[in-house]
């Protein structure tokens, strides 16, 4: 047996403020079962929206589908996401992720659960480190 879920059948939530800035929109895509463990959103950031700071048990995948995006890591400056790049965050790095200052971006994000867990969030991206120099593309 399969399950099917209707185009349009699980609606939209807006992204909790505990673990996000600004205005945050997110589409469930699964949460299977066990034993598997995959969870797997859409999520739509507005201009300068962003995750709070966190890590992932069992790492993380970012699939950009449209906009310019940001991921940071600690003590580093954030690097620019477009469409189509693929971002591997491994298990336990401390990151962000969200739209650029003046424009939107969309992201598929793909983690497994472990312990129930799929994150484990911290403190809020503070504007300077949100607004460091992005390192430039090659």
């Amino acid at each position: 047996m399969i399950d099917l879920y209707p185009a349009g059948s699980r609606p939209s939530r807006k992204a909790p403020d505990q673990w996000f800035t600004g205005d945050v929109w997110m589409d469930p895509i699964i949460t299977a079962q066990a034993p598997a463990r995959i969870n797997a959103l859409r999520v739509r950031f507005a201009p300068a929206a962003r995750t709070a700071w966190h890590s992932h048990p069992l790492g993380q995948t970012l699939q950009i589908i449209s906009g310019v995006g940001l991921v940071g890591l600690r003590d580093s400056a954030p690097r620019e996401m477009r469409p189509g790049d693929t971002i591997w965050i491994p298990p336990g790095v401390e990151h962000w992720h969200g739209a650029a200052p003046q424009v939107a971006m969309e992201h598929l994000a793909l983690q497994e659960e472990q312990d129930g867990s799929a994150a484990d969030w911290l403190e809020h991206v503070t504007d300077a480190d949100y607004l460091r120099s992005p390192d430039s593309r090659a």
